[in-house]
């Protein structure tokens, strides 16, 4: 058990292992076949972490979810068809998620057992619970004797 505690002004824990990706992307915001990526938000709580991904227009079986080790990755491999009627086409397209790979490392805090994922009204969830361990505990009184 650690006695260091981090104020607000510095990075969480959780931000140190998130903020880095796989790969050094020069662009954070597309993907290898220059489509955008998805957006992320992470929420931490006493509990664990909340990752929630945009990506509109998605089916839940156009995603996979896979952990190694500490390396958690979401990717898609959505083909995407010619969407365009005749006699119409884009001046301008802005949104098209074909297929993106995003991974964070996990901190070992984590319950890899217990990850779960659901889809719903365009934002994919992935709750990943602490170890109970890792959880805050509350105070407790010592009797002096």
């Amino acid at each position: 058990m650690s006695l260091v505690r981090f104020s607000h002004s510095f990075p969480s824990l959780f931000d140190r292992f998130f903020d880095t990706e796989l790969f050094d992307w020069s662009n954070k915001n597309f993907s290898d076949t220059n489509t955008t990526l998805p957006s992320v938000n992470i929420k931490e709580d006493e509990n664990g972490f909340e990752v929630e991904m945009a990506a509109p227009g998605f089916e839940k079986k156009d995603f996979k979810i896979d952990l190694n080790n500490n390396l958690l990755t979401i990717s898609s491999e959505k083909k995407i068809e010619n969407e365009t009627k005749e006699g119409q086409q884009f001046t301008r397209r802005e949104y098209s998620y074909q297929s993106f790979s995003r991974s964070f490392t996990l901190p070992n805090l984590v319950d890899s057992e217990k990850i779960t994922a659901k889809y719903e009204n365009g934002i994919l969830k992935v709750a990943i619970p602490k170890k109970e361990e890792a959880k805050p505990k509350p105070i407790k009184q010592i009797k002096i004797s």
